[in-house]
Protein backbone atom coordinates (compact mmCIF):
# COMPACT_ATOMS: atom_id res chain seq x y z
CA UNK A 1 0.00 0.00 0.00
CA UNK A 2 1.35 3.44 -0.93
CA UNK A 3 1.79 6.50 1.23
CA UNK A 4 -0.16 9.61 0.19
CA UNK A 5 2.93 11.19 -1.37
CA UNK A 6 3.86 8.00 -3.24
CA UNK A 7 0.29 7.79 -4.56
CA UNK A 8 0.54 11.32 -6.00
CA UNK A 9 3.96 10.65 -7.55
CA UNK A 10 2.64 7.52 -9.31
CA UNK A 11 -0.38 9.37 -10.70
CA UNK A 12 1.80 12.23 -11.98
CA UNK A 13 3.98 9.71 -13.82
CA UNK A 14 0.83 8.21 -15.37
CA UNK A 15 -1.08 11.38 -16.31
CA UNK A 16 1.68 13.97 -16.91
CA UNK A 17 0.32 16.87 -18.95
CA UNK A 18 -3.36 16.01 -18.53
CA UNK A 19 -5.46 18.55 -16.59
CA UNK A 20 -5.46 17.71 -12.88
CA UNK A 21 -7.11 20.75 -11.35
CA UNK A 22 -9.06 23.92 -12.10
CA UNK A 23 -9.60 27.13 -10.17
CA UNK A 24 -11.73 30.11 -11.19
CA UNK A 25 -9.77 33.37 -11.28
CA UNK A 26 -11.42 36.55 -12.54
CA UNK A 27 -14.36 34.63 -13.97
CA UNK A 28 -12.16 32.20 -15.94
CA UNK A 29 -11.01 28.70 -15.09
CA UNK A 30 -7.22 28.39 -14.67
CA UNK A 31 -5.95 24.87 -15.35
CA UNK A 32 -3.05 22.98 -13.77
CA UNK A 33 -1.63 19.81 -15.31
CA UNK A 34 -0.44 16.95 -13.11
CA UNK A 35 3.15 17.90 -13.96
CA UNK A 36 2.64 21.60 -13.12
CA UNK A 37 0.98 20.73 -9.84
CA UNK A 38 3.79 18.35 -8.90
CA UNK A 39 6.53 20.83 -9.75
CA UNK A 40 5.05 23.21 -7.21
CA UNK A 41 4.68 20.36 -4.68
CA UNK A 42 8.35 19.47 -5.11
CA UNK A 43 9.50 23.09 -4.73
CA UNK A 44 7.34 23.61 -1.64
CA UNK A 45 8.72 20.42 -0.12
CA UNK A 46 12.31 21.48 -0.80
CA UNK A 47 11.55 24.92 0.66
CA UNK A 48 10.32 23.31 3.87
CA UNK A 49 13.58 21.36 3.98
CA UNK A 50 15.52 24.58 3.34
CA UNK A 51 13.72 26.24 6.26
CA UNK A 52 14.74 23.41 8.56
CA UNK A 53 11.40 21.66 8.88
CA UNK A 54 12.15 18.08 9.90
CA UNK A 55 10.08 14.93 9.23
CA UNK A 56 7.49 14.57 11.99
CA UNK A 57 7.30 18.33 12.63
CA UNK A 58 4.04 20.18 11.92
CA UNK A 59 2.99 22.87 9.46
CA UNK A 60 -0.53 24.33 9.32
CA UNK A 61 -2.84 25.38 6.47
CA UNK A 62 -5.31 28.17 7.30
CA UNK A 63 -7.20 28.81 4.09
CA UNK A 64 -10.27 28.19 2.00
CA UNK A 65 -10.05 25.48 -0.70
CA UNK A 66 -7.56 26.16 -3.48
CA UNK A 67 -4.92 24.39 -5.57
CA UNK A 68 -2.34 26.07 -3.29
CA UNK A 69 -3.97 24.35 -0.28
CA UNK A 70 -3.56 20.98 -1.97
CA UNK A 71 -0.01 21.71 -3.18
CA UNK A 72 1.02 22.64 0.37
CA UNK A 73 -0.64 19.55 1.80
CA UNK A 74 1.00 17.21 -0.70
CA UNK A 75 4.39 18.88 -0.23
CA UNK A 76 4.24 18.39 3.52
CA UNK A 77 3.06 14.76 3.60
CA UNK A 78 5.48 13.82 0.78
CA UNK A 79 8.38 15.19 2.83
CA UNK A 80 7.31 13.35 5.99
CA UNK A 81 6.01 16.58 7.56
CA UNK A 82 2.69 16.42 9.42
CA UNK A 83 0.13 18.97 8.28
CA UNK A 84 -2.58 20.59 10.37
CA UNK A 85 -5.60 21.95 8.46
CA UNK A 86 -7.54 24.84 10.00
CA UNK A 87 -11.05 25.79 8.93
CA UNK A 88 -10.89 29.09 7.04
CA UNK A 89 -13.65 30.61 9.19
CA UNK A 90 -12.19 30.22 12.69
CA UNK A 91 -11.32 33.16 14.96
CA UNK A 92 -7.81 34.33 15.94
CA UNK A 93 -8.17 32.70 19.39
CA UNK A 94 -9.29 29.39 17.85
CA UNK A 95 -6.37 29.52 15.42
CA UNK A 96 -4.01 30.28 18.29
CA UNK A 97 -5.24 27.23 20.22
CA UNK A 98 -4.66 24.85 17.30
CA UNK A 99 -1.32 26.33 16.18
CA UNK A 100 -0.01 26.30 19.74
CA UNK A 101 -1.38 22.87 20.67
CA UNK A 102 0.02 21.27 17.50
CA UNK A 103 3.40 23.03 17.75
CA UNK A 104 3.15 24.13 14.12
CA UNK A 105 6.38 25.59 12.71
CA UNK A 106 4.85 27.25 9.64
CA UNK A 107 1.34 28.37 8.80
CA UNK A 108 0.21 28.85 5.19
CA UNK A 109 -2.61 31.43 5.11
CA UNK A 110 -5.11 31.97 2.31
CA UNK A 111 -5.71 35.73 2.43
CA UNK A 112 -4.61 38.95 4.07
CA UNK A 113 -7.45 38.50 6.54
CA UNK A 114 -6.10 35.09 7.58
CA UNK A 115 -2.62 36.60 7.89
CA UNK A 116 -3.93 39.32 10.19
CA UNK A 117 -5.75 36.77 12.34
CA UNK A 118 -2.48 34.91 12.88
CA UNK A 119 -0.44 38.10 13.40
CA UNK A 120 -2.88 39.10 16.14
CA UNK A 121 -1.94 36.05 18.23
CA UNK A 122 1.55 35.23 16.90
CA UNK A 123 3.23 36.36 20.10
CA UNK A 124 1.47 33.57 21.98
CA UNK A 125 2.69 30.78 19.63
CA UNK A 126 6.34 30.10 20.51
CA UNK A 127 6.99 27.35 17.92
CA UNK A 128 5.74 29.35 14.92
CA UNK A 129 8.59 30.54 12.65
CA UNK A 130 6.94 31.91 9.50
CA UNK A 131 3.59 32.86 8.00
CA UNK A 132 3.31 32.10 4.27
CA UNK A 133 0.70 34.08 2.32
CA UNK A 134 -0.78 31.85 -0.38
CA UNK A 135 -2.25 34.85 -2.24
CA UNK A 136 1.19 36.55 -2.09
CA UNK A 137 0.09 39.33 0.27
CA UNK A 138 3.18 41.24 1.40
CA UNK A 139 3.78 42.51 4.94
CA UNK A 140 6.30 44.57 6.87
CA UNK A 141 6.41 41.82 9.47
CA UNK A 142 9.73 39.96 9.02
CA UNK A 143 8.04 36.62 9.76
CA UNK A 144 5.72 36.91 6.75
CA UNK A 145 6.83 35.49 3.38
CA UNK A 146 4.86 35.04 0.17
CA UNK A 147 3.98 31.76 -1.53
CA UNK A 148 6.05 32.76 -4.58
CA UNK A 149 9.06 33.46 -2.37
CA UNK A 150 8.73 30.00 -0.83
CA UNK A 151 8.44 28.39 -4.29
CA UNK A 152 11.62 30.25 -5.35
CA UNK A 153 13.35 28.96 -2.22
CA UNK A 154 12.57 25.43 -3.40
CA UNK A 155 13.67 26.17 -6.97
CA UNK A 156 17.01 27.40 -5.66
CA UNK A 157 17.60 24.41 -3.37
CA UNK A 158 20.80 22.79 -4.59
CA UNK A 159 20.07 19.11 -3.89
CA UNK A 160 16.88 18.38 -5.84
CA UNK A 161 17.11 14.67 -5.01
CA UNK A 162 16.40 15.42 -1.34
CA UNK A 163 12.65 15.58 -2.02
CA UNK A 164 12.53 12.02 -3.40
CA UNK A 165 14.74 10.70 -0.61
CA UNK A 166 12.38 12.15 1.97
CA UNK A 167 9.34 10.84 0.12
CA UNK A 168 10.81 7.33 -0.09
CA UNK A 169 11.66 7.43 3.62
CA UNK A 170 8.05 8.01 4.69
CA UNK A 171 6.52 4.84 6.17
CA UNK A 172 2.87 3.92 5.87
CA UNK A 173 2.48 3.91 9.68
CA UNK A 174 3.90 7.46 9.95
CA UNK A 175 1.73 10.31 11.10
CA UNK A 176 0.26 12.14 8.09
CA UNK A 177 -1.98 14.81 9.59
CA UNK A 178 -3.47 16.18 12.80
CA UNK A 179 -7.08 17.12 12.08
CA UNK A 180 -8.83 19.11 14.77
CA UNK A 181 -12.47 18.25 15.32
CA UNK A 182 -14.89 21.15 14.91
CA UNK A 183 -15.78 21.09 18.60
CA UNK A 184 -19.59 21.01 18.98
CA UNK A 185 -19.20 19.97 22.63
CA UNK A 186 -15.93 21.61 23.74
CA UNK A 187 -12.39 22.58 22.66
CA UNK A 188 -11.29 20.80 19.46
CA UNK A 189 -9.19 17.65 19.79
CA UNK A 190 -6.35 16.90 17.38
CA UNK A 191 -7.05 13.61 15.63
CA UNK A 192 -3.79 11.86 14.66
CA UNK A 193 -4.21 10.17 11.27
CA UNK A 194 -1.55 8.11 9.51
CA UNK A 195 -0.82 7.46 5.84
CA UNK A 196 -2.24 3.96 6.37
CA UNK A 197 -5.48 5.39 7.76
CA UNK A 198 -6.11 7.44 4.62
CA UNK A 199 -4.79 5.01 2.03
CA UNK A 200 -6.68 2.01 3.40
CA UNK A 201 -9.92 4.00 3.33
CA UNK A 202 -9.39 5.47 -0.14
CA UNK A 203 -8.43 2.15 -1.74
CA UNK A 204 -11.31 0.26 -0.10
CA UNK A 205 -14.02 2.79 -0.97
CA UNK A 206 -12.71 2.96 -4.54
CA UNK A 207 -13.54 -0.75 -4.95
CA UNK A 208 -17.17 -0.10 -3.99
CA UNK A 209 -17.94 2.78 -6.37
CA UNK A 210 -17.05 2.82 -10.05
CA UNK A 211 -14.87 5.91 -10.53
CA UNK A 212 -13.10 6.67 -13.81
CA UNK A 213 -10.03 8.79 -14.52
CA UNK A 214 -12.21 10.72 -17.00
CA UNK A 215 -14.48 11.97 -14.20
CA UNK A 216 -14.80 15.65 -13.31
CA UNK A 217 -15.14 16.35 -9.56
CA UNK A 218 -16.31 19.62 -7.99
CA UNK A 219 -14.62 20.40 -4.66
CA UNK A 220 -17.02 22.27 -2.42
CA UNK A 221 -16.77 21.16 1.23
CA UNK A 222 -13.82 22.58 3.20
CA UNK A 223 -10.67 20.52 2.67
CA UNK A 224 -10.21 20.77 6.45
CA UNK A 225 -13.19 18.41 6.67
CA UNK A 226 -12.05 14.79 6.59
CA UNK A 227 -14.81 13.68 4.18
CA UNK A 228 -13.81 16.19 1.49
CA UNK A 229 -10.12 15.60 2.04
CA UNK A 230 -10.26 11.82 1.87
CA UNK A 231 -13.00 11.44 -0.76
CA UNK A 232 -13.24 14.57 -2.90
CA UNK A 233 -9.46 15.18 -2.86
CA UNK A 234 -7.32 12.10 -2.06
CA UNK A 235 -9.97 9.81 -3.59
CA UNK A 236 -10.05 11.90 -6.75
CA UNK A 237 -6.24 11.86 -7.01
CA UNK A 238 -6.15 8.10 -6.38
CA UNK A 239 -8.58 7.56 -9.26
CA UNK A 240 -7.00 10.13 -11.63
CA UNK A 241 -10.02 12.49 -11.67
CA UNK A 242 -9.90 16.21 -12.50
CA UNK A 243 -10.72 18.43 -9.52
CA UNK A 244 -12.35 21.86 -9.90
CA UNK A 245 -12.72 24.25 -6.96
CA UNK A 246 -16.16 25.79 -6.45
CA UNK A 247 -16.11 29.52 -5.73
CA UNK A 248 -18.58 29.52 -2.83
CA UNK A 249 -22.04 28.29 -1.93
CA UNK A 250 -23.39 31.40 -3.70
CA UNK A 251 -21.73 30.42 -7.01
CA UNK A 252 -22.19 26.67 -6.55
CA UNK A 253 -25.13 26.21 -8.93
CA UNK A 254 -23.32 28.17 -11.67
CA UNK A 255 -20.10 26.22 -11.02
CA UNK A 256 -21.97 22.92 -11.32
CA UNK A 257 -23.43 24.09 -14.63
CA UNK A 258 -19.98 25.02 -15.98
CA UNK A 259 -17.92 22.08 -14.70
CA UNK A 260 -20.65 19.47 -15.23
CA UNK A 261 -19.30 17.17 -12.51
CA UNK A 262 -19.71 13.41 -12.59
CA UNK A 263 -19.81 13.42 -8.78
CA UNK A 264 -19.24 15.66 -5.78
CA UNK A 265 -19.26 15.49 -2.00
CA UNK A 266 -21.43 17.63 0.27
CA UNK A 267 -23.31 17.77 3.55
CA UNK A 268 -27.13 17.46 3.79
CA UNK A 269 -27.59 21.23 3.97
CA UNK A 270 -26.92 21.54 0.23
CA UNK A 271 -29.47 18.88 -0.67
CA UNK A 272 -32.01 20.41 1.70
CA UNK A 273 -31.61 23.77 -0.04
CA UNK A 274 -31.89 22.26 -3.53
CA UNK A 275 -34.99 20.32 -2.44
CA UNK A 276 -36.60 23.45 -0.98
CA UNK A 277 -35.72 25.46 -4.10
CA UNK A 278 -37.27 22.92 -6.48
CA UNK A 279 -40.49 22.73 -4.45
CA UNK A 280 -40.71 26.53 -4.14
CA UNK A 281 -40.35 26.89 -7.92
CA UNK A 282 -43.08 24.32 -8.49
CA UNK A 283 -45.49 26.12 -6.16
CA UNK A 284 -45.04 29.32 -8.18
CA UNK A 285 -46.11 27.55 -11.37
CA UNK A 286 -49.63 27.15 -12.79
CA UNK A 287 -51.93 24.42 -11.37
CA UNK A 288 -51.41 22.37 -14.54
CA UNK A 289 -47.61 22.44 -14.26
CA UNK A 290 -47.85 21.58 -10.56
CA UNK A 291 -50.03 18.61 -11.42
CA UNK A 292 -47.55 17.42 -14.07
CA UNK A 293 -44.65 17.76 -11.63
CA UNK A 294 -46.33 15.76 -8.88
CA UNK A 295 -47.39 13.10 -11.41
CA UNK A 296 -43.79 12.87 -12.61
CA UNK A 297 -42.44 12.52 -9.05
CA UNK A 298 -45.01 9.79 -8.38
CA UNK A 299 -43.83 7.88 -11.45
CA UNK A 300 -40.20 8.48 -10.43
CA UNK A 301 -40.84 7.07 -6.96
CA UNK A 302 -42.31 3.88 -8.39
CA UNK A 303 -39.29 3.41 -10.64
CA UNK A 304 -36.90 4.25 -7.78
CA UNK A 305 -38.44 1.62 -5.49
CA UNK A 306 -38.04 -1.05 -8.16
CA UNK A 307 -34.47 0.00 -8.97
CA UNK A 308 -33.20 -0.09 -5.38
CA UNK A 309 -34.91 -3.48 -4.94
CA UNK A 310 -33.18 -4.74 -8.11
CA UNK A 311 -36.52 -5.51 -9.74
CA UNK A 312 -37.33 -4.96 -13.44
CA UNK A 313 -39.27 -1.85 -14.44
CA UNK A 314 -42.39 -2.84 -16.45
CA UNK A 315 -42.59 -1.46 -19.98
CA UNK A 316 -45.58 0.78 -19.28
CA UNK A 317 -43.94 2.35 -16.26
CA UNK A 318 -40.67 2.79 -18.17
CA UNK A 319 -42.58 4.66 -20.87
CA UNK A 320 -44.18 6.95 -18.27
CA UNK A 321 -40.71 7.56 -16.79
CA UNK A 322 -39.45 8.69 -20.21
CA UNK A 323 -42.31 11.19 -20.44
CA UNK A 324 -41.69 12.39 -16.86
CA UNK A 325 -38.02 12.84 -17.67
CA UNK A 326 -38.74 14.82 -20.85
CA UNK A 327 -41.32 17.10 -19.19
CA UNK A 328 -39.74 17.62 -15.76
CA UNK A 329 -36.60 15.79 -14.66
CA UNK A 330 -34.33 16.52 -17.63
CA UNK A 331 -34.47 20.26 -16.82
CA UNK A 332 -33.40 19.66 -13.21
CA UNK A 333 -30.71 17.18 -14.30
CA UNK A 334 -29.31 19.74 -16.76
CA UNK A 335 -29.09 22.27 -13.91
CA UNK A 336 -26.89 19.68 -12.18
CA UNK A 337 -24.56 19.67 -15.21
CA UNK A 338 -26.15 16.91 -17.26
CA UNK A 339 -23.70 14.07 -16.53
CA UNK A 340 -23.99 13.59 -12.77
CA UNK A 341 -23.63 9.96 -11.72
CA UNK A 342 -24.05 10.48 -7.98
CA UNK A 343 -23.72 12.87 -5.07
CA UNK A 344 -22.02 11.83 -1.82
CA UNK A 345 -23.57 12.94 1.47
CA UNK A 346 -21.96 12.81 4.90
CA UNK A 347 -21.13 14.85 7.99
CA UNK A 348 -24.71 14.76 9.32
CA UNK A 349 -27.86 12.67 8.79
CA UNK A 350 -29.68 13.12 5.48
CA UNK A 351 -33.47 12.94 5.70
CA UNK A 352 -34.76 9.78 4.01
CA UNK A 353 -37.44 11.78 2.19
CA UNK A 354 -34.83 14.00 0.51
CA UNK A 355 -32.78 11.02 -0.73
CA UNK A 356 -35.97 9.43 -2.09
CA UNK A 357 -37.07 12.69 -3.74
CA UNK A 358 -33.73 13.12 -5.54
CA UNK A 359 -33.70 9.50 -6.71
CA UNK A 360 -37.26 9.84 -8.01
CA UNK A 361 -35.85 12.60 -10.24
CA UNK A 362 -33.01 10.29 -11.34
CA UNK A 363 -30.29 11.74 -9.10
CA UNK A 364 -28.61 9.27 -6.72
CA UNK A 365 -27.31 10.48 -3.35
CA UNK A 366 -24.96 7.98 -1.68
CA UNK A 367 -25.05 8.53 2.06
CA UNK A 368 -22.26 7.16 4.19
CA UNK A 369 -21.10 7.33 7.77
CA UNK A 370 -17.81 7.99 9.46
CA UNK A 371 -15.88 10.40 11.63
CA UNK A 372 -12.65 12.36 11.53
CA UNK A 373 -11.26 9.65 13.81
CA UNK A 374 -11.98 6.96 11.16
CA UNK A 375 -10.41 8.77 8.17
CA UNK A 376 -13.44 8.88 7.64
CA UNK A 377 -15.64 6.18 6.03
CA UNK A 378 -17.02 3.27 8.08
CA UNK A 379 -20.14 2.48 6.09
CA UNK A 380 -21.63 3.62 2.80
CA UNK A 381 -24.41 3.06 0.34
CA UNK A 382 -23.22 2.17 -3.16
CA UNK A 383 -24.91 2.35 -6.57
CA UNK A 384 -25.51 -1.42 -6.38
CA UNK A 385 -26.61 -1.47 -2.75
CA UNK A 386 -28.79 1.41 -1.57
CA UNK A 387 -31.26 1.73 1.25
CA UNK A 388 -32.48 5.30 1.74
CA UNK A 389 -32.56 6.41 5.36
CA UNK A 390 -29.61 4.15 6.16
CA UNK A 391 -25.89 4.98 5.96
CA UNK A 392 -25.20 1.78 4.06
CA UNK A 393 -23.26 -1.35 4.88
CA UNK A 394 -19.90 -1.70 6.64
CA UNK A 395 -17.02 -1.36 4.17
CA UNK A 396 -14.50 -4.22 3.77
CA UNK A 397 -11.70 -4.50 6.40
CA UNK A 398 -13.77 -2.52 8.93
CA UNK A 399 -15.65 -4.06 11.86
CA UNK A 400 -18.59 -2.49 13.66
CA UNK A 401 -20.50 -3.68 16.68
CA UNK A 402 -23.29 -2.11 18.71
CA UNK A 403 -22.67 -1.76 22.45
CA UNK A 404 -25.35 -2.56 25.02
CA UNK A 405 -26.34 1.10 25.28
CA UNK A 406 -26.66 1.38 21.47
CA UNK A 407 -23.31 3.11 20.85
CA UNK A 408 -21.53 2.25 17.60
CA UNK A 409 -18.03 0.83 18.10
CA UNK A 410 -15.58 0.44 15.22
CA UNK A 411 -12.14 -0.93 14.46
CA UNK A 412 -10.06 -1.23 11.32
CA UNK A 413 -6.99 0.11 9.48
CA UNK A 414 -8.63 3.53 9.09
CA UNK A 415 -9.01 4.23 12.83
CA UNK A 416 -6.79 7.03 14.19
CA UNK A 417 -3.69 6.66 16.34
CA UNK A 418 -5.28 8.80 19.04
CA UNK A 419 -5.73 12.42 20.12
CA UNK A 420 -2.68 14.71 20.03
CA UNK A 421 -1.41 15.53 23.55
CA UNK A 422 -4.48 13.86 25.10
CA UNK A 423 -3.55 10.40 26.41
CA UNK A 424 -6.55 10.09 28.74
CA UNK A 425 -9.07 10.95 26.01
CA UNK A 426 -7.25 8.57 23.67
CA UNK A 427 -7.46 5.70 26.17
CA UNK A 428 -11.16 6.37 26.69
CA UNK A 429 -11.98 6.61 22.97
CA UNK A 430 -9.99 3.47 22.04
CA UNK A 431 -10.81 1.29 25.06
CA UNK A 432 -10.44 -2.43 24.44
CA UNK A 433 -9.21 -1.93 20.88
CA UNK A 434 -12.51 -0.44 19.68
CA UNK A 435 -13.18 3.18 18.78
CA UNK A 436 -16.20 4.54 20.64
CA UNK A 437 -17.93 6.75 18.08
CA UNK A 438 -20.39 8.52 20.38
CA UNK A 439 -23.17 7.75 17.89
CA UNK A 440 -26.21 5.59 18.54
CA UNK A 441 -27.28 3.17 15.81
CA UNK A 442 -28.71 -0.18 14.79
CA UNK A 443 -28.47 -2.66 11.91
CA UNK A 444 -31.40 -3.99 9.95
CA UNK A 445 -31.66 -7.67 8.95
CA UNK A 446 -29.78 -6.99 5.68
CA UNK A 447 -26.79 -5.32 7.34
CA UNK A 448 -27.66 -1.69 6.61
CA UNK A 449 -26.72 0.66 9.46
CA UNK A 450 -29.10 3.33 10.75
CA UNK A 451 -27.86 6.24 12.89
CA UNK A 452 -30.46 7.33 15.41
CA UNK A 453 -28.50 10.14 17.07
CA UNK A 454 -25.36 11.43 18.73
CA UNK A 455 -25.03 9.96 22.22
CA UNK A 456 -24.23 13.39 23.67
CA UNK A 457 -27.17 14.98 21.83
CA UNK A 458 -29.77 12.56 23.17
CA UNK A 459 -32.47 14.34 25.13
CA UNK A 460 -33.68 12.65 28.30
CA UNK A 461 -36.89 14.35 29.40
CA UNK A 462 -37.96 14.83 33.01
CA UNK A 463 -40.30 11.88 32.44
CA UNK A 464 -37.33 9.65 31.49
CA UNK A 465 -38.01 9.48 27.76
CA UNK A 466 -34.94 9.20 25.48
CA UNK A 467 -35.40 11.36 22.37
CA UNK A 468 -33.17 11.84 19.33
CA UNK A 469 -33.51 15.54 18.40
CA UNK A 470 -31.94 15.22 14.93
CA UNK A 471 -34.77 12.99 13.71
CA UNK A 472 -37.32 15.63 14.71
CA UNK A 473 -35.25 18.51 13.30
CA UNK A 474 -34.77 16.76 9.95
CA UNK A 475 -38.51 16.15 9.68
CA UNK A 476 -39.32 19.78 10.48
CA UNK A 477 -36.87 21.03 7.83
CA UNK A 478 -38.80 19.15 5.16
CA UNK A 479 -41.45 21.87 5.43
CA UNK A 480 -40.82 24.66 2.95
CA UNK A 481 -41.54 27.31 5.60
CA UNK A 482 -38.93 25.94 8.07
CA UNK A 483 -35.26 26.64 7.35
CA UNK A 484 -33.60 25.55 10.63
CA UNK A 485 -34.69 23.90 13.86
CA UNK A 486 -33.02 23.24 17.20
CA UNK A 487 -34.98 21.00 19.56
CA UNK A 488 -34.69 21.64 23.32
CA UNK A 489 -35.89 19.51 26.23
CA UNK A 490 -33.12 17.75 28.17
CA UNK A 491 -34.32 17.17 31.78
CA UNK A 492 -37.46 19.20 31.03
CA UNK A 493 -41.14 18.20 31.06
CA UNK A 494 -41.67 18.58 27.31
CA UNK A 495 -39.91 19.43 24.05
CA UNK A 496 -39.62 22.93 22.68
CA UNK A 497 -37.81 24.27 19.63
CA UNK A 498 -36.05 27.30 18.26
CA UNK A 499 -37.29 27.65 14.69
CA UNK A 500 -35.76 29.75 11.93
CA UNK A 501 -38.44 30.04 9.25
CA UNK A 502 -37.69 30.28 5.57
CA UNK A 503 -38.03 34.04 5.79
CA UNK A 504 -38.52 34.72 2.09
CA UNK A 505 -41.32 32.16 1.85
CA UNK A 506 -42.87 33.38 5.08
CA UNK A 507 -42.79 37.01 3.96
CA UNK A 508 -44.51 36.07 0.70
CA UNK A 509 -47.19 34.13 2.63
CA UNK A 510 -47.71 37.01 5.08
CA UNK A 511 -48.17 39.55 2.29
CA UNK A 512 -50.64 37.25 0.59
CA UNK A 513 -52.58 37.00 3.88
CA UNK A 514 -52.58 40.78 4.34
CA UNK A 515 -50.30 40.72 7.38
CA UNK A 516 -48.35 43.97 7.70
CA UNK A 517 -44.88 44.06 9.25
CA UNK A 518 -42.06 46.60 9.31
CA UNK A 519 -39.21 44.10 9.80
CA UNK A 520 -38.59 40.41 10.31
CA UNK A 521 -38.73 40.64 14.10
CA UNK A 522 -42.28 42.00 13.85
CA UNK A 523 -43.08 39.24 11.35
CA UNK A 524 -42.00 36.37 13.62
CA UNK A 525 -43.77 37.94 16.61
CA UNK A 526 -47.11 38.06 14.77
CA UNK A 527 -49.79 35.81 16.31
CA UNK A 528 -51.23 34.73 12.97
CA UNK A 529 -47.75 33.82 11.72
CA UNK A 530 -47.11 31.74 14.84
CA UNK A 531 -50.44 29.97 14.45
CA UNK A 532 -49.51 29.16 10.84
CA UNK A 533 -46.10 27.73 11.83
CA UNK A 534 -47.79 25.80 14.63
CA UNK A 535 -49.93 24.06 12.00
CA UNK A 536 -46.85 23.31 9.88
CA UNK A 537 -45.00 21.79 12.87
CA UNK A 538 -47.97 19.61 13.86
CA UNK A 539 -48.41 18.41 10.29
CA UNK A 540 -44.75 17.38 9.98
CA UNK A 541 -44.72 15.55 13.33
CA UNK A 542 -48.15 13.91 13.11
CA UNK A 543 -46.62 10.41 12.87
CA UNK A 544 -44.17 10.92 15.75
CA UNK A 545 -44.88 9.64 19.26
CA UNK A 546 -46.65 12.03 21.57
CA UNK A 547 -43.59 12.69 23.71
CA UNK A 548 -41.65 13.63 20.53
CA UNK A 549 -43.98 16.47 19.58
CA UNK A 550 -43.05 20.13 20.02
CA UNK A 551 -45.13 21.70 22.79
CA UNK A 552 -43.77 25.24 22.45
CA UNK A 553 -41.56 27.02 19.96
CA UNK A 554 -39.91 30.38 19.37
CA UNK A 555 -39.42 31.85 15.90
CA UNK A 556 -36.07 33.55 15.27
CA UNK A 557 -35.85 36.50 12.84
CA UNK A 558 -32.57 35.47 11.19
CA UNK A 559 -30.69 32.35 10.15
CA UNK A 560 -28.16 30.73 12.48
CA UNK A 561 -24.76 30.88 10.78
CA UNK A 562 -21.19 29.75 11.24
CA UNK A 563 -20.09 33.40 11.46
CA UNK A 564 -22.37 33.87 14.49
CA UNK A 565 -20.81 30.83 16.15
CA UNK A 566 -24.02 28.79 15.99
CA UNK A 567 -22.93 26.29 13.29
CA UNK A 568 -19.81 24.21 12.82
CA UNK A 569 -17.93 24.59 9.50
CA UNK A 570 -19.90 21.54 8.32
CA UNK A 571 -23.15 23.37 9.17
CA UNK A 572 -24.17 21.33 12.22
CA UNK A 573 -25.86 23.22 15.06
CA UNK A 574 -23.66 23.91 18.09
CA UNK A 575 -26.33 23.04 20.64
CA UNK A 576 -24.44 24.33 23.66
CA UNK A 577 -23.72 27.73 22.08
CA UNK A 578 -27.26 28.09 20.76
CA UNK A 579 -28.73 27.18 24.17
CA UNK A 580 -26.55 29.78 25.89
CA UNK A 581 -27.22 32.54 23.35
CA UNK A 582 -31.00 32.03 23.40
CA UNK A 583 -31.31 31.15 27.10
CA UNK A 584 -33.93 33.86 27.72
CA UNK A 585 -36.11 32.66 24.82
CA UNK A 586 -35.77 29.06 26.00
CA UNK A 587 -36.62 29.88 29.61
CA UNK A 588 -39.79 31.67 28.50
CA UNK A 589 -40.96 28.39 26.96
CA UNK A 590 -40.63 26.72 30.38
CA UNK A 591 -42.44 28.91 32.92
CA UNK A 592 -42.42 27.62 36.48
Amino acid sequence: METVGAMLKARVQKYGDRVMMRKKIGGKWKEYSWNEFYENVRNLGLAMTSMGIQPGERIAIFSANSPEWQMTDMAAVSAGVVDVPLYATITPKQAEYILKDSGSRLVFVGTEDHMNRVLEVKGNIPDLMKIVTMDNTASNDPDVVTFDQVLKMGEDYADKGEFDRRLDAVKIEDLCSIVYTSGTTGPPKGVMTTHKNYMSNISTVSTLVDISDTHQVLSFLPLSHSLERATGYYGAVYNGCTISHAGSIDTLVDDIGEIKPHWMVSVPRLYEKVNAGVLANVESESPLKQKIFHWAVGVGRQVSQLQVSHKPVPGGLAFKRKIANKLVFSKIYERMGGRLIFFVSGGAPLAKEIAEFFHAMGILILEGYGLTETSPVLTCNTPDSVRFGSVGKVIPDVEIKIAEDGEILARGPNVMQGYWNKPEETAEALAGGWFYTGDIGEFDSDGFLYITDRKKDLIVTAGGKNIAPQNIENQLKLDKYIEQACVIGDRRKYLSALIVPNLEELEAWAKKEGISFSDRMELVMNDKVNMFIRERIDEQLKHFDRHENITKFTLLPQEMTEADGFLTPTLKVKRKDVSQAFADDINKMYPE
